[in-house]
This record gives C-alpha cells, structure tokens and sequence, in this order.
C-alpha cells in the first residue's frame, strides 16, 4: 500500500515538474506610459506553495501515517497522515518562497495615479521619471 503510494506521487511529481513551455515575451506586445513616482513602500509578496511542498509533504505523511497502527488503522493513518503533509508541506514551501515586493505608486502623464505591486529587484525614489509598461501578463514600473 505503501509502495503504491509512494510511486504514485513520484509519477505525479515528474509530471508536475515537466510542465508547459514558457511564452515568449519577444512576440508580446506591450504599452509604455511615462509618468512619475509618487511613493514607494515595501510589502510582503506571497510564496509560490505548490505542487512540490504538496506532493512532498502528502508523500512522507503518507509514509509516517502508515507507520501508525496495523491494518485498517495503518491505512487511516497514511490517509491523514497525507493530508495533513500536503497542508503542512504546501505552507512551508510558500513561507520558503515568500519575498518582500514594492508598491509603487506612479503619477502619469495624463494625470492618473496608479500603483503597482513588483518583486523589489530595482530601487525607485519619488520624483523620479518612469515608464509603466503595460502587456498580456500586467504591468510593470521600469527606468
């Protein structure tokens, strides 16, 4: 039972991971309004908990699960055991992932105020003059 299990989430696991191509961002189109920074503060961005904390923690709560009891208590165990693993593991793979990200509030040209949540990789200051680049995967505050 236990054997089954466990060859069951590897297969599931390998698949997971092959997943599909990436797009191709060359072929996007995308908009650039210009404008200035207004504000900029820091906020937490959510990890990506996915399926590899989730398989990963189902798998060894399955197998400790099983470990419990004999018969039907046994297979119980690695039911809860399971779920109880794929929770756990889903949440510490998204805290592992967790970044801390930048709200940047932008004044454009036209006089709209828009702010934009991104992964904190640059630094803006206000008063500085950006582009806001717009396409099929949402926006974005670049110099």
């Amino acid at each position: 039972m236990v054997r089954r299990f466990l060859a069951g989430s590897v297969a599931l696991l390998a698949g997971c991971a092959l997943g599909l191509p990436a797009s191709d961002p060359a072929r996007d189109e995308q908009e650039a309004r210009l404008g200035v920074v207004e504000g900029v503060r820091q906020v937490p961005l959510p990890g990506s908990g996915g399926f590899l904390g989730t398989i990963g923690g189902a798998t060894v709560g399955g197998v400790a699960g099983g470990t419990i009891g004999s018969g039907r208590g046994s297979s119980v165990g690695a039911v809860l055991g399971t779920v109880v693993g794929s929770v756990a593991g889903r949440a510490l793979e998204s805290a592992a992932t967790a970044k801390e990200g930048l709200e940047i509030s932008v004044r454009l040209d036209s006089g709209r105020l828009i702010a934009i949540v991104q992964p904190g990789d640059d630094a803006f200051k206000p008063g500085e003059r950006v582009r806001v680049v717009t396409g099929a995967k949402g926006s974005r505050v670049t110099h």
